[in-house]
């Protein structure tokens, strides 16, 4: 989990000085526009959001550079992956099934649900604030989604999942005013939220006809039913891999070449293109999983399309968090809201559209719910899922200080969880060690955030 501190004291600096050839600077790269009251730089500056950057010559010195933040606390994601690669090693070798086709494929798409609730509750914890709520708000939206394109309405599938998105960002919208403009405590505001919104959902399948026992069910052959419980071809597998590692390889390459022609902090192109190689052949690994032929009577194959789903989701949060003036602001705001107010940022505004994002993002996470199960029903876990939403979140490497994290952390502690889950299913563990597992997973990702952030704060 990587730790971020603010630049260095004059003492610190006479005292830890970079390897040679490396160059402490700011980063300077972030869109501007006429009229804005201050930039995003200036902003990150001003609140401590922006860590020093090393501008390397050579494979050397980034290595280099990249040990000594290492050794300072900044370890990145380093440890929650590590952790996963032990936890895939014990239950593989306590049940020999763990790797195989079928049950991998199984828990990538149960890592699904983790992944998609992990990724709405980061945009709370950015801010330091949290939103016990988004579990019921899935609810909601997947209930308004269901009920549309079941009859008697019949909606298309796309109108359907647009009307249901947007009743779960006006939701985040009504509880971001309510805990920026009334300063309400956001643990309040949500717990109320949560409250109210499981109540909404019974009232909903009471006055829905199509709620058969407070069910409603989503329609077979539809593209939300198909979400989960198809896939794509193994060909359509592969020229989607490629189109997205080339992609990848474009972007990549190009943004280093323009940053250090602009002077910033870039790594070399020998990382550059390892980074591609391994994404490649890690992509590689999962197409060949999945088009094994994991059924037992009809032959299964093919990557599930929940896959492809996920990593769009987290690829487009990271974009907005990592290259946009919003994502800048959040950060900002989350490391020090008085210096940002004093920046010169919207502060009331910026939260409430980071409250939207929340709620938005649990309306995809309820989308993934009724597909998988194929059907929404009143006795939805709206308050589990929470839990397990901001337990991701920070076994994944967000902090629960705010101003630190990525959506990519989403993606590693909803593995970290599935896995857990899955591995313990396969020892025939029950649900009550399943859930004590969790928790002292959850408790020991949380003694290492603690670990390093001090030990970056003692090292500046």
């Amino acid at each position: 989990m990587s730790s971020e501190p603010g630049s260095p004291s004059a003492d610190a600096e006479s005292t830890k000085q970079p390897p040679a050839s490396v160059v402490v600077t700011e980063p300077s790269e972030a869109p501007e526009s006429a009229g804005e009251p201050v930039s995003v730089a200036a902003a990150a500056a001003a609140t401590g959001a922006a860590a020093p950057v090393l501008l390397v010559d050579n494979l050397g010195d980034y290595l280099r550079a990249m040990w000594t933040r290492i050794r300072s606390g900044e370890s990145g994601a380093l440890p929650v992956i590590g952790g996963l690669v032990l936890i895939v090693v014990i239950f593989q070798v306590q049940n020999s099934v763990f790797l195989g086709s079928k049950n991998l494929v199984n828990l990538f798409v149960e890592a699904a649900l983790f992944i998609m609730f992990s990724s709405s509750e980061i945009f709370a914890l950015l801010l330091s604030e949290i939103d016990l709520s988004i579990g019921y708000v899935a609810g909601v939206g997947a209930f308004i989604i269901a009920e549309l394109l079941s009859p008697p309405d019949n909606w298309p599938w796309w109108a359907a999942v647009v009307l249901g998105l947007l009743a779960c960002a006006a939701i985040g919208f009504v509880q971001g005013v309510l805990i920026t403009k009334l300063r309400l405590p956001s643990f309040i505001v949500t717990l109320g939220g949560l409250l109210f919104f499981e109540g909404l959902i019974i009232y909903l399948a009471d006055v829905d006809p199509a709620a058969v026992g407070g069910v409603v069910r989503v329609p077979s052959g539809t593209v939300v039913f198909d979400l989960v419980n198809s896939n794509l071809s193994p060909v359509a597998g592969w020229i989607a891999l490629a189109a997205v590692v080339a992609i990848f390889a474009f972007v990549s390459i190009t943004r280093a070449a323009r940053r250090r022609s602009q002077g910033l902090s870039a790594p070399p192109l020998g990382i550059v293109v390892a980074t591609v190689v391994l994404v490649a052949a890690a992509g590689s690994v999962l197409v060949v999983i999945c088009n094994l032929n994991r059924g037992v009577l009809v032959p299964l194959t093919g990557v599930p399309y929940v896959i492809p789903f996920v990593f769009v989701v987290i690829l487009a949060w990271s974009w907005l968090l990592g290259r946009t003036r919003l994502g800048r602001y959040i950060y900002a705001i989350g490391s020090n809201p008085e210096a940002a107010r004093r920046a010169g940022i919207n502060v009331a505004r910026v939260r409430t559209i980071a409250f939207m994002l929340t709620a938005f993002t649990a309306g995809l996470a309820g989308l993934v719910y009724e597909s998988w199960l194929g059907s929404i029903s009143v006795g939805i876990s709206g308050g589990t899922y929470v839990l397990y939403a901001v337990a991701g979140a920070v076994i994944g490497g967000t902090s629960l200080y705010g101003g630190r994290g990525k959506a990519f952390h989403a993606l590693l502690g909803g593995l970290v969880i599935a896995a857990v889950y899955n591995g313990l299913a396969l020892l025939g563990v029950t649900a009550a060690g399943q859930y004590m597992a969790t928790a002292l997973v959850l408790i020991a990702a949380v003694t290492v955030d603690s670990v390093l952030r001090r030990r970056s704060t003692s090292a500046v």
